[in-house]
């Protein structure tokens, strides 16, 4: 069972999902949870099922005192490279709380101070704390559902199983039919390894 949070402080805990998608967004949330709650099924969001993730999202949102998630587009992740837009989607997700909060506790080993508000990187901290893990699942459930959305118009891609993550039917579908606005053009969108497997199919 993972540790509710890392300090006795109002703490949000906060992580980022689609770094290393080839289109859509990358998505954060921020969570706070009061200090009596737990949620022992709450695990890193890549160690449970779709479904686990959406019946914890639920529960999430009805236990916690606080959370937000928010999006920042493909346009803007070329302008500021994949980093930076992570940061500034936990940014937007910490700012658009309805509770200010004391501390932050952040998922990995980058990022840049929020208003003054102490914080502190965690590297799997979403494997390490409650909050930090709410917070992964919140993320990968609102933008999974994004781009389930966005499938719907562009069903060569298979967005709604790859999730816009670098698949081999992701690659061969872009190769294919070339890219769409969803794309990250700041990306490596044509592998050289997809292209030798298509050259020797």
């Amino acid at each position: 069972m993972l540790k509710r949070q890392l300090t006795t402080l109002v703490e949000a805990g906060t992580d980022e999902a689609g770094r290393g998608c080839l289109a859509g967004p990358v998505t954060a949330a921020a969570v706070i949870f009061p200090k009596n709650i737990s949620i022992p099924k709450i695990n890193d969001s890549k160690k449970l099922t779709e479904n686990q993730r959406n019946q914890l999202c639920k529960e999430i949102e009805s236990k916690s005192i606080a959370f937000s998630v928010q999006h920042v587009m493909q346009n803007e992740i070329d302008k500021l490279n994949i980093l930076n837009a992570s940061i500034k989607a936990m940014h937007k997700a910490l700012e658009k709380l309805s509770i200010c909060p004391e501390f932050i506790s952040v998922d990995g080993n980058k990022f840049k101070r929020f208003k003054k508000i102490p914080y502190k990187c965690i590297i799997k901290g979403d494997a390490k704390f409650q909050n930090i893990a709410a917070a992964s699942i919140l993320a990968k459930t609102y933008r999974d559902e994004y781009m389930k959305l966005i499938h719907q118009k562009y069903k060569n891609y298979y967005w709604a199983s790859n999730k816009g993550y670098p698949t081999k039917k992701h690659r061969e579908a872009i190769k294919k039919h070339g890219i769409t606005k969803y794309h990250r053009k700041s990306f490596n969108l044509f592998s050289n390894q997809i292209k030798l497997n298509l050259f020797q199919s």
